[in-house]
């Protein structure tokens, strides 16, 4: 199938291209600039009110259609991505309302349950309700109303033109309303893929209003002098563009975007690796994972050292630099534990998994676990083994990740091994691997 692919020395075509996270890039530093001047606009105009940058959490919100917007238009009139057979959309072969009518009734009822249910879990789950989850449990319950307004339309237009509308939604519908058989594994499916939704989108919006403050308010004339500070702007900046993005991701799952979730991982492994890593289920803060225990980071370690500061600093920027480029290059899709395609060019031509390779080096340069305050060795021991853990971790979830879209889609198998014989990172780590397991000890067979 990709034998062209191969003798041009390429990896598959992307499901993604470039330019959808570039542009939605180019729409989230254009609000940026009038969030950052915004005093100078109302004087300009000669607007009343308290003249403010507009750094809140609500701007920060506003940022994700600013960034969204200019990508869903790329993607559309640019790449027409929405007439793609892989949306499951037959434009050219509309129903009439009457065929369709039943099939959107029962979806509109597994809808609704789904999203009573996330609310109900949103309710006992206290977490929910303390910090900066707060801001996110308000959101949401402000869109409560609106998306069950929308839902309608949307699902009854939609449905009278899909080649298959009787997806795992309509499964579960048909499950509750008990008129029609329906087939349990699809019906699996609708709540794995509505488990990240509701999981992931809550902590999105929750982590939007602290990063956004951060940037909007940075001042480069101080920043110029300082390496420690300027350094740490631009990891903001990265980091910023890293949770925009992917909050896109997690609200623009629809077909006709072709950006809809084709599946979640049905592998326990890789639910639990990936829990591990989000709270409340985090144990690297205060918990048994956590590496800074009588530490400190790099900026303390380093200070005097002017040089120094800006080489390491510049070095985590560059990682951070990476890890936000892994995100941005998902467009649209960027989710965790999901398949919504196959992503192969950016930094996705360097390594199966930029993010988790880039996240887990900045960590150990940024903490420097192999010092502590104390000066005690076990400090030392302790916290470059618990880190050690954490990116096993990582490890772990890469392999689930990578079994997961190896049982998806053949496209991602033939990336994966044009990745591991021609991919600069992913080779070379191939090669040391094969070098320690040729230098392993041998086992003798018994006489």
């Amino acid at each position: 199938m990709f034998a062209k692919w191969r003798k041009n020395g390429g990896p598959p075509p992307s499901d993604v291209s470039a330019a959808v996270g570039l542009s939605g890039v180019a729409g989230l530093f254009a609000w940026l600039v009038v969030c950052r001047n915004w005093p100078q606009i109302m004087d300009l105009f000669g607007v009343a009110g308290p003249h403010m940058r507009l750094d809140g959490p609500y701007a920060a919100l506003v940022a994700t259609f600013f960034c969204a917007l200019p990508m869903v238009l790329w993607s559309l009139v640019v790449e027409k991505v929405h007439l793609r057979p892989s949306t499951g959309i037959d434009w050219n072969n509309r129903r009439a309302l009457s065929q369709t009518i039943d099939t959107s009734v029962t979806k509109l009822a597994g809808l609704w349950v789904t999203w009573v249910v996330i609310a109900f879990l949103y309710c006992v789950a206290r977490w929910y309700w303390d910090g900066q989850y707060r801001f996110a449990m308000d959101v949401l319950t402000y869109a409560a109303l609106p998306l069950v307004i929308l839902s309608v339309p949307y699902v009854i237009w939609l449905d009278r033109y899909l080649v298959e509308p009787r997806d795992y939604t309509w499964h579960f519908g048909a499950m509750l309303i008990g008129r029609e058989p329906y087939d349990p594994d699809l019906v699996k499916k609708h709540w794995r893929a509505w488990a990240v939704k509701g999981f992931f989108t809550a902590f999105m919006i929750s982590i939007l209003p602290g990063g956004w403050s951060a940037v909007v308010n940075a001042d480069p004339a101080r920043l110029l002098s300082d390496p420690v500070a300027f350094n740490v702007a631009l990891i903001d900046v990265f980091f910023l563009l890293d949770v925009q993005i992917g909050m896109v991701g997690y609200l623009l799952t629809f077909r006709p975007l072709d950006s809809h979730i084709r599946s979640a991982n049905p592998f326990l492994a890789g639910w639990l690796a990936a829990l591990l890593c989000y709270p409340p289920f985090n144990q690297m803060g205060n918990g048994p994972l956590d590496y800074h225990v009588n530490g400190s980071d790099w900026a303390y370690w380093l200070q005097g050292h002017t040089a120094m500061l800006w080489l390491w600093g510049g070095l985590l920027v560059f990682l951070t630099a990476m890890y936000g480029w892994a995100t941005v290059a998902f467009g649209i899709r960027f989710s965790n534990l999901t398949y919504r395609g196959v992503l192969t060019n950016g930094p996705y031509r360097l390594t199966r998994h930029p993010a988790y390779l880039a996240k887990n080096l900045f960590w150990w340069l940024s903490t420097m676990p192999f010092l502590a305050l104390s000066g005690s060795l076990s400090d030392v021991v302790r916290n470059c083994f618990m880190l050690g853990l954490v990116s096993a971790i990582y490890y772990w979830r890469a392999r689930t990740e990578e079994a997961h879209l190896l049982a998806e889609d053949p496209k991602y198998a033939e990336y994966h091994a044009w990745m591991a014989e021609n991919a600069l990172v992913t080779r070379s780590l191939g090669w040391l691997k094969r070098i320690f397991r040729a230098r392993g000890p041998k086992l003798q067979p018994a006489e």
